[in-house]
């Protein structure tokens, strides 16, 4: 599996559904960078609604 450098990245979005650690309990450090934009939500309805707003349907 490639690595990517998202830390590197202008903007990073990341979508949860909430700010707990997850199953390993270690915060992600990517998630508290000025670049990055914490959107929450279920992945699959948030970004099937941001695909039809892009998209004008």
């Amino acid at each position: 599996m490639p690595i990517l450098d998202v830390d590197k990245a202008r903007t990073v979005m990341v979508i949860k559904r909430g700010m707990s650690p997850g199953f390993a309990g270690i915060d992600n450090p990517l998630y508290y960078l000025d670049q990055t934009l914490m959107l929450f939500g279920d992945a699959r309805s948030f970004v099937g609604s941001l695909v039809r707003e892009l998209s004008g349907s």
